[in-house]
């Protein structure tokens, strides 16, 4: 049995997730996973788990945070 790299539990039906820069993990579920490897907002903190916003190579979770720390004219709508 794998070891959980989250929470260290042991668990015969682990996964592994391999992130493009080459980072891995080892889970035992899918709520470990997103603690551990999931972008957290670089203004408010909150993990990311949609597609997020990116300016300048940071993650905002949506496009207030990005406005606000950045000044960025977006919006999460198109027409509204």
């Amino acid at each position: 049995m794998a070891t959980c790299d989250m929470c260290g539990n042991e668990y015969a039906h682990t996964f592994t997730i391999t992130k493009d820069d080459g980072a891995k993990g080892t889970f035992d579920s899918f709520e470990c996973a997103v603690h551990a490897m999931a972008p957290r907002c670089a203004h408010c903190g909150c993990t990311v788990l949609g597609h997020g916003v990116e300016i300048d190579d940071k993650t905002y979770c949506c496009s207030h945070c990005a406005r606000v720390t950045t000044g960025a004219r977006i919006t999460d709508s198109v027409g509204v």
